[in-house]
């Protein structure tokens, strides 16, 4: 089932291609009409640019929702306060797009509530941050410290269940939500649809079966999909084309069985693109359009690796 990274000519001749049948990339899509990826783009993908810059390329980018993120991976949700939420709703408008989520790693897990309150009062449905507590721990510590965890979570759940947010938490690098273990013990000790997984391949083995199998224990509890991978890191400057290494198509991970995981418990969730560059703050490419197509190259082959599942199903 694996999905074959795309070349500069075949990512090239997919785009001719659709246009020539009349199909702007952000119609492609599944012959399996079941099942689609919903895609949602990161504003840190286009660093500190403004949101002028940005929204405009949202739709571009075959998404209809943004996440939004403050620094130090970017700046919106700071512009976001300097023109005040009256100005950023009608910019919204103006593009027809919607704010799905807001970021905030920089407040960690216990000081959300009035981020889930402003989410809600901006048209959002997710907050994301991480863990927190060691991420050394293994065996029965590890499941002791996961049940303490989301124990602790539970009066930012409740504001998140009372006004409709859900708060997904990823599962970061050195933290206590990060193996393989401490997902599945969250699925099975989180008991509100509010709070679940925001699954970060990049920091997990690179190993196709491995993710798929943690993507059907999840479940339910897999409410955010990072179509992001680990290619050769982000914390080390490297040349553009070894950074971008990163995005779904460029690096080694066959998404092609992370994919079919996904279709199998029909995941609803968003499906973000994604990649951190170095330093942070910078956009993944110079200009908008340049990143809007970075990431158009790999929706398409997310969008080749689901029609080669489906294809296979089919048959």
């Amino acid at each position: 089932m694996y999905c074959q990274r795309t070349s500069r000519r075949e990512f090239l001749g997919l785009v001719v291609g659709s246009v020539a049948v009349g199909l702007a990339p952000a119609s492609l899509q599944s012959k399996d009409n079941s099942f689609r990826l919903k895609y949602i783009v990161a504003s840190s993908m286009y660093g500190r640019m403004k949101l002028s810059e940005i929204l405009p390329e949202v739709r571009r980018a075959g998404a209809e929702y943004i996440d939004i993120w403050p620094e130090g991976h970017a700046n919106q949700r700071e512009q976001i306060e300097e023109m005040g939420n009256q100005q950023f709703a009608a910019m919204l408008k103006q593009h027809r797009i919607k704010l799905g989520i807001l970021t905030r790693y920089d407040l960690g897990p216990f000081n959300l509530k009035n981020e889930i309150r402003v989410a809600k009062k901006l048209g959002g449905s997710m907050v994301i941050c991480g863990s927190s507590g060691p991420g050394n721990l293994k065996g029965g510590a590890l499941k002791a410290a996961v049940r303490k965890f989301l124990e602790k979570m539970k009066p930012h759940v409740a504001v998140a269940e009372r006004i409709g947010i859900t708060i997904g938490i990823e599962n970061h690098g050195n933290s206590l939500i990060q193996s393989p273990d401490s997902m599945r013990w969250f699925a099975e000790f989180a008991d509100s649809r509010h709070i679940g997984i925001a699954l970060a391949p990049y920091h997990l083995p690179q190993a196709p079966a491995l993710i798929a199998r943690l993507i059907a224990d999840l479940n339910k509890s897999l409410v955010h999909f990072y179509a992001w991978q680990y290619g050769m890191g982000c914390h080390k400057k490297l040349p553009k084309e070894q950074e971008l290494l990163q995005m779904p198509g460029r690096g080694k991970l066959d998404f092609a069985p992370i994919i079919s995981a996904l279709k199998k418990i029909n995941y609803s969730g968003w499906t973000e693109i994604f990649m951190h560059p170095v330093p942070r703050g910078i956009p993944i490419r110079q200009t908008a359009t340049q990143v809007t197509a970075e990431i158009n190259r790999s929706r398409l082959y997310l969008e080749a690796c689901l029609t080669k599942v489906s294809n296979m199903e089919d048959k």
